[in-house]
């Protein structure tokens, strides 16, 4: 009785699963995203969209706390100062109970920020385009803004204020470029081989960030006489994370490797949501207090973190974030280096996700393009406009969106299904925001391995190729600056190129030379014979 009844359940689960995907097809939802033309059903949409934000979910948290390291609008004045004192610019960058208050409600703001630029970019791609991509502020920009533009804490050279105003001034050029046709043109004139050597810089640079003491898992620290060196301390300086004492004995390290093993081991198996499970197992220990890895430590801070934490879910509005623009520095040269470095890295980095994501989705044709590919790029571009006066970075097309497109995603829907997702995860700011920087390190590492994948396609027996990628890339970490490894890789292609150009020049000058000879020999030779004739 048992065995025919798992068949019969399984056959009516079957039925309705397929009375709904054909009434769904059937109807204008059906019809707009063109289900039947595109041989895809509700049901499989739906699929796709779940394994897809499962896959891209970890940048709510990870975006927002490598964007919170700049400090976004935290100041001096929000600083704790001692009584009958004042405090002093260096209390952004040591530990300070106001200050750090001011991180969290600023992390508090990117979270939702972060969610509502991947809500509506997606819910817009999915509309607009008819395409199973799902948007989120991509890595890469941000860690370029949040290290190299604005810096550590407001250690750069250029305000939060004024980053977000270069972000949102480049998403305008962006939608431009995008609506006169000239993306992909403007994408190729950057050498190839720096175009492959960019990606895996940042994969570099971003990993570089995941294993540091403050953003990440601390395997990484600073040396007075090495520069850098192997941490992992259980005694730090909290100023300068040098080691005190304990190398390679911090627990929380230990837990964040179990957790990058965790994700490794899923994506060897090809387990969809790999990443979020190596957060969540990280994130859940770490919520327990009293130990030696909670993120809740019986302090006056930990005690404020907790009491937050419980409420589990609320919705948090965001009070510094959004439209934190100013304009009034922005015509600097550093802020003008900054658009073109950041204009460049997303025009190569967009442009190329979404034409990989096409290309996986079997939508390009024969002459290179496919349906729904102008309004795909007007679509990111909007998006990255929208995201800045929220307070975040580049919103872009994630290669997450392939996990969707494997369990069969062909259409709009599936994107509609991710933004969906996105705006469930709004009211859940609690808990979000309790995720440590040690459950974020392996994730940022996973990134880096990912996007590092591109060094295959670098032609290294060609010299004239291997050097500029080589130097893109070796600067980009070792300099903590994306635009000095682009800078100086392009440098040494042009310095390399000019050898041919020189050559080249030379065998011009001399056959030019050549025929100047002949022809003065040819006219020499005819004044001769009419001399000749002259004299006859």
């Amino acid at each position: 009785m048992g065995e025919g009844l798992c068949p019969r359940l399984s056959c009516s689960w079957k039925n309705m699963e397929k009375g709904l995907n054909d009434a769904v097809s059937k109807t204008k939802v059906g019809k707009y995203f063109k289900l039947d033309a595109r041989k895809s059903t509700f049901t499989k949409e739906l699929r796709a969209g779940t394994a897809t934000f499962l896959t891209m979910a970890y940048i709510i948290t990870v975006n927002a706390t490598i964007l919170a390291d700049s400090g976004g609008t935290c100041s001096v004045a929000d600083c704790s100062a001692p009584v009958n004192q004042t405090a002093g610019p260096d209390c952004m960058l040591k530990p300070n109970e106001g200050y750090q208050s001011c991180l969290d409600k600023t992390k508090s703001d990117l979270i939702v920020a972060t969610v509502l630029s991947a809500m509506i970019g997606s819910f817009a791609m999915g509309i607009l385009a008819n395409l199973p991509f799902g948007l989120a502020p991509g890595m890469g920009p941000n860690a370029f803004v949040a290290y190299n533009m604005v810096g550590f804490h407001g250690s750069g050279p250029i305000s939060y204020k004024t980053a977000m105003a270069i972000v949102l001034v480049e998403g305008c050029a962006f939608f431009i470029v995008s609506a006169l046709g000239l993306r992909e043109k403007l994408a190729r004139i950057i050498p190839k081989p720096i175009r492959l050597a960019c990606a895996a810089g940042i994969g570099l640079f971003i990993a570089f960030v995941g294993l540091q003491i403050h953003q990440g898992v601390g395997l990484v620290g600073p040396d007075q006489s090495t520069l850098v060196t192997v941490t992992a301390c259980s005694s730090t300086n909290p100023v300068t994370g040098e080691c005190i004492s304990g190398k390679m004995r911090s627990p929380t390290f230990w837990l964040g490797s179990v957790g990058l093993l965790i994700t490794c081991y899923g994506l060897m198996k090809e387990i969809k949501g790999s990443m979020i499970y190596g957060i969540l197992f990280v994130t859940l220990t770490s919520w327990i207090r009293g130990t030696a890895v909670t993120y809740f430590p019986q302090t006056l801070l930990g005690d404020n973190n907790y009491k937050y934490f419980k409420k589990v879910v609320d919705f948090h509005k965001i009070q510094s974030t959004a439209g934190a623009i100013s304009f009034t520095s922005f015509n600097t040269s550093g802020a003008w280096l900054a658009f073109l470095t950041l204009f460049y890295v997303d025009m190569l980095g967009t442009t190329g996700i979404l034409y990989t994501m096409a290309e996986i989705g079997g939508f390009v044709n024969e002459k290179g393009s496919f349906e729904g590919q102008y309004m795909a790029f007007l679509v990111d571009a909007g998006s990255t406009i929208v995201g800045s006066t929220l307070g975040v970075t580049t919103t872009a097309t994630y290669v997450e969106s392939s996990a969707g497109i494997r369990e069969g995603g062909r259409t709009g829907l599936t994107a509609v299904t991710v933004g969906f997702y996105f705006l469930v995860s709004l009211f859940f700011t609690p808990l979000l925001t309790s995720v440590p920087p040690w459950a974020i390190g392996p994730s940022l590492v996973m990134v880096g391995v990912m996007m590092m994948k591109v060094v295959k396609d670098i032609d290294w027996e060609n010299i004239k190729e291997a050097v500029p990628a080589f130097i893109t890339m070796l600067l980009m970490p070792l300099t903590y600056s994306i635009a000095n490894g682009i800078v100086g890789g392009i440098g040494m292609y042009i310095a390399l190129s000019l050898y041919d150009y020189i050559v080249r020049l030379m065998a011009w000058l001399i056959k030019m030379r050549g025929m100047v000879v002949k022809e003065r020999n040819q006219v020499s030779a005819t004044a001769g014979a009419d001399l000749a004739i002259e004299v006859i």
